[in-house]
């Protein structure tokens, strides 16, 4: 992994060992099927490649292909300003913003490790997934 400022942005790139894990604590196939999620960039969306090795932006939480859009940098040769106080950590709210969630700095910001970060992308899309399904089916 690799992981620091690029720009204003805060960027963590998947090694190819950790893109195929990310796929599985993700659920990428269920959420974004022919994408690979390849890293993070500012803590709220991931950065995401298709079959043709496209790069998208899309929101962790919803991870819907419908709010991905087309992502230009140097992914692959991306010169990142590394900040020793953010290593491994991923900025969360713990309320979602989509889910009425204030955003900045505040009660509803944390940080958390990226397995832990997972598993709330995880919960937070499947609850999305749910209130999508009843609205549907009403």
């Amino acid at each position: 992994m690799k992981e620091g400022w690029f720009g204003d942005d805060y960027v963590v790139v998947f090694t190819d060992n950790e893109i195929l894990e990310a796929a599985r604590r993700y659920d990428a196939a269920q959420y974004a099927p022919g994408f690979q999620i390849v890293g993070l960039i500012g803590w709220d969306d991931f950065v995401l490649r298709d079959s043709d090795g496209g790069l998208f932006r899309g929101p962790t939480v919803p991870l819907d292909t419908k709010r991905f859009s087309r992502l230009s940098l140097p992914w692959d040769e991306m010169n990142l300003q590394s900040d020793e106080r953010l290593v491994g950590k991923v900025k969360w709210y713990t309320k979602p913003i989509l889910f009425g969630g204030t955003p900045g700095l505040g009660e509803n910001l944390v940080w958390v490790d990226h397995p832990t970060h997972s598993q709330l992308v995880k919960w937070w899309n499947a609850q999305y997934r749910s209130i999508q399904e009843q609205g549907t089916a009403r």
